[in-house]
């Protein structure tokens, strides 16, 4: 049985490029939901942990706000690591793998982003 979450992350699976997301509790690593290749996303307490970081870090070079986003890339990958609000709750993560070569970062990234409140609706 496919629940909702597990349908909307499937739904991020059409952005070109994207070949697996996860939706991660930010503060815990907790993975609530995976589609695609979950290879590609990454582990769910290292994603937390490494947004915990540089937010830790930007917050002592004097940066003001919250943590917005994460992308490392790679020769063939790029990785997104988007922070979601969530009311009354901790924050979220949605990470995503995407292939280099059939990805456009800025479109994937704001595509994912404009999807990430179907995800939590």
């Amino acid at each position: 049985m496919t629940t909702a979450l597990q349908a909307s992350l499937a739904r991020l699976l059409d952005s070109p490029g994207v070949t697996g997301v996860a939706l991660v509790d930010a503060v815990t690593g907790l993975t609530y939901g995976e589609a695609g290749d979950a290879e590609a996303v990454g582990d769910g307490a290292a994603d937390a942990a490494l947004a915990a970081l540089i937010a830790e870090r930007l917050g002592q070079a004097g940066a003001e706000g919250e943590l917005e986003s994460v992308i490392t890339t790679s020769t063939r990958r790029h990785q997104v690591l988007l922070a979601v609000a969530r009311p009354g709750g901790d924050p979220l993560l949605l990470a995503a793998g995407l292939d280099r070569e059939r990805a456009n970062l800025a479109l994937a990234t704001r595509s994912l982003d404009s999807l990430a409140a179907e995800v939590l609706g």
